[in-house]
């Protein structure tokens, strides 16, 4: 499984910027509503990467970064294996590397926090927020 993420640039304090995660798999026949995604972030001088937000594999469970809430939001569209990420009022603390993951977990409504918990990352993007 692969995944790719794009979407991200430079933009003022108050902009917004849509990530998307492309989830490729190695052949026909696997689902992406199968997975639970997780987007996290690395932001600069933190030592541990920060769970922005999951959404379970069904889609009626999400969870969000208390940082994040009412600024963004995830979602998802199996039929072109995409999650979005819509980030809207983006504050320069919100500047970091962000990262799709995904694996198959314990249920369909199961969301994972944890980015070590993932098996399948992809590579990230950039986003920077300027003040």
């Amino acid at each position: 499984v692969q995944l790719q993420a794009s979407g991200g640039g430079l933009v003022q304090s108050g902009g917004s910027l849509r990530l998307s995660c492309l989830v490729s798999f190695p052949r026909s026949g696997l689902r992406l509503d199968y997975y639970t995604i997780g987007w996290f972030r690395q932001a600069p001088g933190k030592e541990r990467d920060e769970v922005v937000a999951c959404i379970s594999a069904s889609g009626s469970n999400i969870y969000y970064a208390d940082s994040v809430k009412g600024r963004f939001t995830i979602s998802r569209d199996n039929a072109k294996k995409t999650v979005y990420l819509q980030m809207n009022n983006l504050k320069p603390e919100d500047t970091a590397v962000y990262y799709c993951a995904t694996d198959i977990f314990g249920g369909d409504d199961v969301v994972e926090l944890n980015p070590t918990e993932y098996s399948f990352r992809g590579q990230g993007t950039q986003v920077t927020v300027s003040s």
